[in-house]
């Protein structure tokens, strides 16, 4: 099985098993490293704070964009029907 892992070139065994243990450390080390960074840094509470504020201000214009679209049908300067095609627009 070696040999077909191994491919075309010929390649001692001794550097193929010492290759596979090399990568295989890298990967051990790599994880661990991902494990040690826990989810609550203080990069990733900004990021959450920052994700917050932006939902905030997203609900915040939906509702002036509401209050301002009944305001206009209420005044009667734009029919709601008029309105639906801005909005599909």
């Amino acid at each position: 099985m070696l040999e077909g892992l191994r491919g075309e070139e010929s390649i001692a065994t001794s550097m193929y098993y010492g290759w596979s243990k090399d990568f295989l450390e890298a990967g051990k080390r790599r994880l661990t490293g991902d494990t040690a960074r826990s989810a609550n840094t203080e990069e990733v509470k900004a990021l959450k704070r920052e994700a917050q504020a932006l939902k905030e201000a997203v609900a915040d214009l939906t509702l002036e964009n509401r209050l301002l679209k009944k305001s206009v049908i209420a005044d009667g300067q734009i029919s709601l029907e008029d309105l639906d095609r801005e909005d599909e627009a």
